[in-house]
């Protein structure tokens, strides 16, 4: 069955940085378009960035130019570089199909950046 087990979250201080990894199973990796979402406990989850089976890439506004999506279809990997990290940021982080299938949501990643 398809899964995906994201890791590289932690606490970090504002104005660092963290790569966060997504290993992807169960799946044609190579065939799909991916995306990071993340979510605040009583928030709305929001897509962060996408990647086309292209490679093509697409980002929220509010993380355009800190953050970076990329894949690795060898490895089934989707990863989230992510610099200037803002306390805004704090958020718990997945990784999904582009679009999400809510059946495949897997723990997630924490992200926490103090100020």
């Amino acid at each position: 069955q398809v899964q995906f087990v994201e890791s590289g979250g932690g606490l970090v201080q504002a104005g660092g940085s963290l790569r966060l990894s997504c290993a992807a199973s169960g799946m044609t990796f190579s065939a799909y378009a991916f995306g990071w979402y993340r979510q605040v406990s009583g928030k709305q989850r929001e897509l962060v960035a996408r990647i086309d089976s292209g490679g093509s890439t697409n980002y929220a506004e509010s993380v355009r130019g800190r953050f970076t999506i990329s894949r690795d279809n060898t490895k089934k990997a989707v990863y989230l570089q992510m610099n200037s990290l803002e306390s805004e940021d704090t958020a718990l982080y997945d990784c999904n199909l582009y679009p999400y299938f809510e059946p495949y949501w897997g723990q997630g990643t924490q992200v926490t950046v103090s100020s």
